[in-house]
């Protein structure tokens, strides 16, 4: 059994929860992450989550994220869930942090979440954990601002907060 940790609206820590009751009945507010990864070329590592998600499977979305854990620091369960997702680490910098709430209509589960934001390059090859990703893809930004626009529906509710305030930093 996953405990994940709860937060408040600054992001202090009040307690644990097990990971799938954080997402029922509404979600509880609880401390995530979301990293991009782009190469040399500034080209943005894309996945398609697994069908077989608990939530908002089939659907492309960043690099990684996902919730710490009990007994992890943020940083840890950073390099952690790169790891175990893509089968690379590398090093990220923190550049933005949000709070969304988003229910997936399939699953009626809800997201909640104040969601700290890493960036970090890479230039070799992935290795996809086939449990959590279906598919995986470099994308240039120009094309996938345009996609997010025309196709919105294709992607997770996080990522198109996050996707201009990404983008305008790594521009920037």
């Amino acid at each position: 059994m996953e405990e994940i940790l709860l937060v408040d609206k600054d992001d202090n820590e009040i307690g644990f929860e097990e990971k799938m009751k954080a997402h029922e009945e509404g979600g509880k507010l609880h401390r995530a992450f979301s990293i991009f990864i782009f190469n040399s070329k500034g080209e943005m590592l894309l996945q398609l989550r697994s069908k077989k998600k608990y939530h908002f499977g089939d659907l492309w979305t960043n690099t990684c994220c996902s919730h710490q854990r009990k007994g992890e620091i943020l940083e840890q369960s950073v390099h952690r869930r790169l790891q175990e997702e893509f089968g690379f680490d590398t090093g990220v910098k923190e550049v933005y942090k949000f709070i969304y709430k988003s229910t997936d209509e399939n699953s009626g589960l809800t997201e909640h979440e104040y969601d700290h934001v890493f960036i970090g390059t890479f230039d070799g090859e992935p290795k996809p954990n086939p449990e959590e990703i279906d598919e995986y893809k470099w994308v240039i930004l120009e094309e996938l601002e345009k996609d997010v626009k025309e196709h919105p529906e294709n992607y997770t509710p996080w990522f198109k907060i996050i996707l201009d305030k990404v983008t305008d930093y790594f521009k920037s």
